[in-house]
This record gives structure tokens, sequence and C-alpha cells, in this order.
């Protein structure tokens, strides 16, 4: 383990940015040893464009139709993060899988962020599925990318009850609180050096205060 540094990070984003603003806002009150130094976007009305811009970090819209494949694309969004000497790529709302070329150049150096409790209910709609199947708990990972779709590597999960009567915008409201606590918390155990992938798993190392490396990952709501 290693004393906690600043941290360079891009982040790609495709909506309103309400998780980039959480890092924004993180990084700003000095509990997150890491800058947002450029937001990059597929979408040109993107309004976490603007909160870049609030905060005097540079935005970034790449237009996915000006190139002819999604390798290309991704070659373009890497040619920006490299500018920029980013260390660290988080997805924040990101609609777009990334290429196999991309996540190697990145490899265990992309995070994202899901709305349910991983390796349950990956991909697109996920409240309306959780509340479908009838689950109990649900809330939030944080992972790192791999090839696959929300498969990669689990960093740290918040739990989140599912109330009666919840409906996918009641509930997506409660597990986005937990959304903006974990993703920077995620973030700065990367800065102080403290996650290890091995395979499947990510091992996370004790810091001061903390208890053993297995109390990582949960957040009682």
């Amino acid at each position: 383990m290693t004393a906690a540094r600043r941290v360079r990070i891009g982040v790609l984003v495709s909506g309103r940015g309400s998780n980039l603003q959480a890092i924004l806002d993180a990084s700003a009150a000095g509990r997150l040893s890491a800058d947002v130094v450029v937001v990059l976007s597929d979408v040109a009305d993107a309004y976490a464009l603007e909160r870049a811009r609030r905060h005097n970090v540079p935005a970034i819209f790449e237009d996915p139709k000006r190139h002819g494949s999604r390798e290309a694309f991704d070659k373009a969004l890497i040619g920006h993060l490299e500018d920029h000497r980013v260390e660290l790529v988080c997805l924040a709302g990101f609609m777009r899988v990334m290429t196999p070329a991309f996540v190697g150049h990145y490899r265990n150096r992309i995070m994202n962020i899901h709305p349910a409790l991983l390796p349950a209910f990956p991909g697109l709609h996920v409240q309306g599925k959780a509340l479908k199947h009838g689950v109990k708990w649900s809330g939030c990972t944080v992972h790192f990318v791999d090839e696959g779709v929300d498969t990669g590597p689990i960093i740290i999960q918040a739990v989140v009850p599912v109330l009666e009567g919840d409906t996918d915008e009641t509930l997506s409201a409660r597990i986005l609180r937990y959304e903006h606590q974990i993703y920077p918390r995620a973030i700065q155990l990367y800065a102080e050096g403290r996650l290890k992938v091995e395979g499947r798993r990510v091992l996370c190392a004790p810091g001061p205060g903390d208890g053993a490396p297995a109390e990582f990952g949960r957040l009682n709501p």
C-alpha cells in the first residue's frame, strides 16, 4: 500500500452526470485524492458537459458519427485521454460498451458504476428487472471494466432495501444516493494503492481505522 496521491481522472458521460458531480464535489472538498482533468461525451447536449465547464474542467463532445467504427471512436477517446495524461478512466452513465482495444489499453484502470448488485441485473432497465423479480434488496456496484457488459471485477457495493410500493423511479432515487457515496470511495481506494485484482476478485488492503479487508464493499443504507 502506498500513500494517497493525486490521480488524474477522465470521466466518460452520456447524460446528466450526477455521479460526475459527486466526484467533482468530493475532489473539491478534499475527500478525494484525485482530479477530474477531462470529461468526454458522445452526446453533444449532455448536461454533464455543463457540469464540467462550471468546474473549469475541459468538456469535449466526440461525435460517434464522425467515425466509421466503434474501434475508431474509441481510438479518438483514447487520444483525448492521453492528451490529458489520464491515469484512471471513470464511466458515469456512458451508454456505450467499450471495445476490447480500449479495455486493453486501460486494463484495471477503468471503473464503472452500475445501479444493481452485480452480477444480478446487468445491462439496462435494472430497477424494473429487480422489481419484476421481487427482490427484497437492491443496490449499486462499482467495478473494473472488462470486455463484457457489467461483468468486470467488483470493487465495492452498497445494499438498498426494496420497499413495498416501490416504482422504478423511487427505487432508482434511493439507489442513486449511495452511488454518489461509493464511487468516490472506490476512486479513493485506488488513489491510496489499496486495490489489487486477482482473477475475478478485487482485494482491498486495510487502512488506518479500517477493519479486516473483508469489511470493504458493504455500506448500510
